[in-house]
């Protein structure tokens, strides 16, 4: 699979629980901050259910 980037561009707070565990899951611990993650279906479905608050970088 391939590896892309995501950043945290938004904040969580005052978002659904849900939401919050999902950045958490991801492995975010603050704002602007950029991960690399394997293309995994269930990465891609983690980021596209808090897709407004982050960027992928690519």
């Amino acid at each position: 699979m391939s590896i892309i980037k995501i950043k945290q561009v938004r904040s969580a707070i005052k978002r659904p629980a849900d939401q919050k565990a999902t950045i958490k899951a991801l492995g975010f611990s603050r704002l602007n901050q950029v991960l690399e993650k394997e293309a995994t279906p269930q990465i891609l479905g983690m980021i596209d259910k808090v897709k407004h608050l982050l960027l992928v970088v690519e």
